[in-house]
């Protein structure tokens, strides 16, 4: 639970701490002195929307925190951790600053965090309830998650599979529209791959033969003037002629430096490299006179070569720059086509695939309409005793769940569950509203027609305290829920406040005494202002400044012996109701 709460710079309110215990604590004021203030403190460190403009005047940045018992909540601990904060003595501090820029920071357990993960660790902590929570409960999805949230874990499963197989179903619909809507297109493209296919398969590329055929043709269409530089260069090298050549005049120099080799070392080392020489020109010429036999115009196979090369040619124009890339388009294409030919097949594996996901749908859809039914009897029932003991004894709230028919040739399709064919959503084919008989003989009506302020405040009070038993939280805020609330109903109101504070923390910001009395902390917010600045403050009430606060509630005057008697006699009844006696 909630044990304290820090405010500074919010609102009105400079600095103030708000020491919480266990049982009904009440909030009281007058109007004007920023008790909602402490609502949109309690929002802030929830994860709530900042605003900008609650920061004091004249302050840099308001910050709000409080200390949460890190027990309260099954898992909170765990959370807290693993959004890298630190539980300390069973205690965790949550915060938020919010500067004058807009600017908004979180912190969880001393960790900045993003305020959408001090929401997601907040969540399980605290149910907030205001007059707008009262006009939230007449939409038409409200209701329908007030009646899941009662219906427990077995409509909780239900759903949650529901839901998933509701996606699957759309996913799988979307796919199949997709394929049937492009199935032309789809045999455009294969047409075209196929022919380009064939293309390359009559031509039979290999890997790197591009390269080697250029070569080839090159080699080919300069035979003559290849021959005859390999001639000339043999005659240059080693010639049968009169005329010098490399390989004599190499020898005769070699001669010369052998002649003289025993006379200096290092001219014998240059005879010695001049005679390497020798034998290298001789082998080169033998190389150089071979090449030369062997290069021979052949007409028919440039030919043939510069044919395949023109070929080749056609496809590198098309389908890649080399013929290693028209090959590996071919490779991709073939992989492409054959998916395109299984169209067909995937078309009917969707339509099958659709067509189970569907019926098992719809079954789902069966099992959860019969839990959501289950449950609203059991709600209505409870609701209604309730309403009772918040003086409305004739009212009684029935829990309507229906089904809408969908036509057969209405768009989108329904769903069959059963016999019969529904329009369904991703939260099922019910829907769910909640009607009043406020009076005896009168027909049940829904809220939103029949329901005053008052009745729909004890409405949703009613049902809350239902909701309590099956999905538990540690504190409830509930922020002037007791508006249009009078007389003997706000006291009936009060009493059950203090039932539900028997099993969790309640926190009340009321204008009605009759709520006030039953509360086991009363705290009031008082506006003081030194002509220029004005300031609210947190006061936690004893005995006699209770009783005080009470005749003010009541008649707007503190020591009215009149309105204090009616205080101290209104304490006197509601003493044995209170959650901590």
């Amino acid at each position: 639970m909630l044990e304290e709460i820090r405010i500074g710079s919010l609102g009105v309110i400079d600095s103030s701490t708000l020491e919480l215990g266990p049982g009904l604590t009440v909030i009281t004021g007058e109007t004007g002195a920023g008790k909602t203030m402490l609502v949109t403190a309690l929002g802030l460190i929830l994860g709530g929307r900042a605003d900008s403009g609650a920061v004091r005047t004249g302050a840099r940045a308001a910050r709000v925190e409080g200390v949460v018992r890190a027990s309260a909540a099954e898992h909170f601990a765990g959370a807290v951790e693993e959004a890298g904060g630190e539980v300390e003595d069973d205690r965790v501090v949550l915060a938020r600053n919010v500067s004058v820029e807009g600017r908004s920071r979180a912190f969880v357990g001393g960790a900045s965090v993003p305020v959408s993960l001090l929401a997601e660790v907040a969540e399980p902590l605290v149910a907030v309830h205001g007059q707008s929570d009262q006009h939230r409960l007449l939409q038409a999805r409200a209701q329908r998650e007030a009646l899941d949230r009662f219906g427990g874990e077995a409509v909780a499963t239900l759903l949650g599979e529901y839901s998933e197989l509701h996606d699957r179903l759309a996913a799988t619909e979307s796919e199949l529209a997709e394929v049937v809507a492009t199935s032309r297109d789809r045999a455009r493209e294969a047409d075209q791959l196929r022919f380009g296919l064939a293309e390359i398969e009559a031509v039979g590329p290999e890997s790197g033969e591009d390269e080697a055929l250029a070569g080839e043709e090159s080699r080919l269409g300069f035979a003559d003037t290849l021959r005859t530089a390999a001639e000339q260069a043999r005659e240059a090298l080693s010639s049968d002629g009169e005329r010098p050549d490399a390989l004599t005049v190499t020898s005769a120099a070699r001669t010369l430096l052998d002649s003289v080799r025993e006379h200096d070392t290092e001219a014998a080392e240059l005879a010695d490299r001049l005679g390497e020489i020798s034998y290298l020109l001789s082998d080169v010429a033998a190389d150089v006179a071979s090449y030369a036999s062997r290069v021979e115009s052949d007409p028919i196979r440039l030919a043939a070569v510069s044919e395949r090369r023109a070929a080749l040619t056609t496809l590198t124009r098309k389908y890649g720059e080399t013929v290693d890339e028209v090959l590996a388009w071919a490779e991709s294409s073939a992989s492409r086509l054959a998916d395109l030919d299984h169209t067909d097949d995937r078309i009917e594996e969707l339509r099958a695939a659709r067509d189970d996901l569907r019926h098992r749908l719809g079954e789902l859809a069966g099992a959860l309409s019969a839990a959501r039914t289950e449950a609203a009897t059991r709600l209505a029932d409870e609701v209604t005793a309730e309403l009772g003991l918040l003086a409305m004894p004739h009212a009684r709230i029935e829990v309507d769940v229906r089904q809408q028919e969908q036509p057969a040739d209405a768009e989108p399709p329904g769903l069959k569950v059963g016999d019969r064919l529904l329009r369904f959503t991703s939260t099922g084919v019910d829907d769910v509203e909640f009607l009043l008989a406020a009076n005896v003989g009168s027909e049940p009506r829904p809220l939103a027609k029949v329901a005053s302020g008052g009745e729909l405040s004890r409405v949703m009070l009613a049902l809350e305290v239902s909701l309590a038993a099956t999905s538990p939280v540690p504190t409830f805020v509930f922020d002037e829920v007791d508006a249009g609330v009078g007389g003997r109903a706000a006291g009936e109101v009060g009493r059950r406040l203090a039932t539900l504070a028997r099993s969790a923390q309640v926190l009340v910001v009321t204008h009605l005494p009759q709520v006030a009395a039953y509360a086991d902390h009363h705290v009031v917010v008082e506006k003081s202002s030194d002509g220029s600045v004005t300031t609210s403050g947190l006061t936690a009430l004893d005995a006699p400044a209770r009783e005080r606060e009470l005749s003010r509630m009541f008649a707007g005057m503190e020591e009215s012996d009149t309105a204090l008697a009616h205080a101290r006699e209104l304490l006197e009844a509601a003493q044995p109701a209170r959650a901590l006696g």
